[in-house]
């Protein structure tokens, strides 16, 4: 009891000295701690850089057999495409040489052979000669054509001249111009006024215009009937007594284009074209020309494209940015209260 009463009286002063004796310890504490962390941090860093060190000299040695494969095999190829064209080479070589001395022989036997060239120029030579005759000889011809053809103009253009200035031809009475009595002999105009004969107006003709009326047609005036004959003076036709219908009714109908039937005016495949008529209206009738296939899997690999009004310009626009905007900086929950602080 004793000792539980003089524990009693010290234990103020054992709570103090075990509250400043670790007080003491404890800088020391912290400060051994950091100097093992230190210590820990410095030694597996150094494991950590002796062990990449390892790694790059293993993909070191790993590179540069993967490389010096690569190079043998690039060379092996460069070698063998040299190697074909070296051969090619050769051969093309060997193939021009043949068809240098096969060509050669090939001339000097047949192209360039004195003799057939000889005979070959000579025949060229008559045949120039005898094709040039025939043009000359035909140049003449065109020629002598042509004069004679000139000729026979200034002739008609004299003769319809004259034919135009009959009208200055002497008479008994009155001399023309081109007979003046001063002269001895007439001119030559003279001569040519008496063999030509005077020069008569034709009137023209007036070109009625061509009329599809059923009454020329009837009347055989029009140029689709029959050729048309002179006007004849009109007959004063009585009209036959009785019941009777009018002659251009009659001949109206008697005379009617054709009708033709439905079978004969409607094609065969009036069906087809029909059907491709609707099919290309249904087509113009389309928004999306891509059918849709429910009840299958056709549309499970197609990417989803959001409408218009869900997307913006850089990603499409959440359910809940549509009504309410976040801005994380007024929140209030992170906050502590002041009871807490």
């Amino acid at each position: 009891m004793a000792t539980l009463a003089r524990l009693q009286a010290r234990s103020s002063t054992v709570g103090n000295q075990y509250y400043f004796r670790n007080s003491v310890v404890d800088p020391f504490r912290i400060k051994e701690n950091d100097a093992a962390v230190k210590i820990q941090s410095w030694f597996r860093g150094c494991q950590v850089r002796a062990y990449i060190r390892h790694l790059n000299r293993i993909v070191t040695i790993i590179q540069k057999w993967w490389r010096s494969f690569l190079g043998r095999k690039q060379y092996q190829l460069t070698v063998q495409v040299a190697y074909y064209t070296m051969m090619m080479n050769l051969y093309n070589a060997m193939a021009v040489r043949i068809q240098r001395r096969w060509r050669g022989y090939r001339v000097r036997k047949y192209l360039f052979n004195y003799y057939y060239l000889k005979e070959y120029l000579r025949v060229v030579s008559e045949t120039n000669d005898a094709i040039r005759k025939a043009l000359e000889e035909f140049a003449e011809m065109k020629e002598r054509e042509e004069k004679k053809a000139n000729l026979e103009r200034e002739e008609k253009k004299r003769d319809y001249q004259a034919r135009k200035m009959h009208y200055l031809l002497s008479t008994k009475q009155i001399p023309g111009i081109y007979n003046s009595p001063f002269r001895k002999e007439p001119d030559p105009w003279e001569l040519q006024l008496q063999k030509a004969k005077p020069l008569t107006h034709r009137r023209p003709k007036v070109k009625q215009k061509d009329s599809t009326s059923l009454n020329d047609w009837l009347a055989c005036t029009s140029a689709r009937s029959f050729p048309r004959s002179e006007i004849l003076p009109p007959i004063n036709r009585k009209q036959c007594q009785g019941p009777f219908r009018d002659i251009t009714e009659v001949l109206e109908q008697r005379y009617k284009p054709l009708e033709p039937t439905l079978w004969v005016a409607e094609p065969i495949n009036e069906l087809k074209l029909a059907r491709e008529e609707l099919r290309r209206e249904q087509w113009v009738r389309n928004v999306n020309d891509n059918m849709f296939l429910p009840f299958s899997s056709y549309h499970k690999n197609e990417k989803y494209i959001p409408s218009m009004h869900l997307s913006s310009k850089y990603c499409p626009i959440s359910h809940k940015e549509q009504f309410r905007s976040e801005n994380p900086k007024k929140w209030i929950c992170d906050k502590k209260t002041e009871d807490e602080i």
